[in-house]
């Protein structure tokens, strides 16, 4: 064998000694997943969510099938008592005592609780100018006297405190339920402090917006000595019973009288 050949041959079995070590050691094995028969974490226990439950309204006594006794349906003299409910409102409070102060004449105004402590000054206004006042419960609620006793009292003694906010030395003769839904509970609540209740003799349905005529026609058709009128100076549009009242008032003055209820 030639020498250069040899010396190849060396070499490469220096080469096989060397190298095969490295190439032939077997790779590290990779670390093996988690066993799946490792024993596995506690499971969180998860508490049931509280129940919330709303609870029962209390049941509203029946609607009475006649209204109970006791109620004011008349002025307690010849006049006619002018009543206007729902107010105070700054849209139509105001022209309706304006036209009582030109004819010289007073009227009950019965309150809701609400618009009294929203429009104070307007309370004031009408207890500065001679009127009388009514509390006519905090929301205008029709069921108020179908109602707990309890549920009675707060409303009634609430809708004071904002009448007597606004007007703090003021009386608050009467009390009228919305929408006439009497009920003998509420009647006695009503008088325990010290509220007489005032109900009506004559209702030309003005809250139903009819025109300024067929308030008239009805008004003028139902009222006599002692009436006791029903109308409205808020609780929605009153333009038609404003009109009305411009004949109305000066007209029952002149034929009946115009007297506060006693």
């Amino acid at each position: 064998m030639r020498p250069r050949a040899l010396s190849a041959l060396a070499l490469g079995l220096v080469l096989l000694v060397t190298g095969c070590g490295e190439a032939g050691k077997s790779p590290e094995k990779a670390a093996a997943p988690p066993s799946a028969s490792a024993s596995p974490s506690p499971t969180p226990v998860t508490k049931p969510s509280p129940t919330h439950t709303t609870p029962a309204k209390p049941k509203l006594r029946p609607v009475p099938k006649k209204l109970p006794a006791g109620l004011h349906r008349a002025s307690g003299s010849s006049g006619v008592a002018l009543t206007f409910d729902d107010g105070p409102d700054p849209r139509y409070t105001p022209q309706i005592l304006a036209q009582l102060r030109a004819a010289r004449v007073k009227a009950t105004f019965c309150v809701v609780g609400k618009q009294a402590k929203r429009y104070p000054e307007l309370v004031a206004r009408i207890v500065r100018e001679g009127h009388q006042l009514c509390n006519h419960s905090w929301h205008h609620d029709v069921n108020l006297g179908r109602r707990s006793a309890a549920e009675i009292r707060s409303d009634l003694e609430r809708t004071n405190e904002a009448i007597h906010a606004a007007a703090p030395t003021a009386p608050i003769t009467w009390f009228r339920q919305p929408g006439g839904r009497w009920t003998a509970e509420e009647v006695v609540i009503a008088k325990q402090m010290g509220l007489r209740p005032l109900h009506w003799s004559v209702d030309p349905q003005d809250w139903d917006h009819p025109p300024a005529k067929t308030i008239i026609k009805r008004v003028k058709g139902a009222t006599r000595h002692g009436s006791v009128v029903l109308m409205h100076d808020a609780g929605g549009d009153r333009a038609q019973t404003m009109a009305a009242c411009r004949h109305l008032i000066p007209d029952i003055k002149r034929r009946y009288g115009i007297a506060l209820p006693r």
